[in-house]
């Protein structure tokens, strides 16, 4: 099985420079990954899928430039 590993809002935050709202909302409608439920009130967000949803803005960015 594949190691997954799992980030906290923070490290989202600090990784994406998004605020936490603007990922509640992107998460919300869709455009970015859902969070996982780790606790009543903790969440997380795999970190391949964060990661890919950066790699796919850069090549967006890069087609309209």
């Amino acid at each position: 099985m594949t190691q997954l590993n799992i980030l906290r809002f923070s490290q989202v935050q600090k990784k994406t420079g998004l605020c936490r709202s603007s990922i509640k909302n992107y998460a919300r409608d869709g455009t970015f990954p859902a969070p996982i439920k780790l606790g009543n009130r903790a969440v997380g967000f795999i970190e391949s899928e964060v990661n890919q949803w950066i790699a796919e803005r850069v090549e967006a960015s890069r087609q309209t430039a």
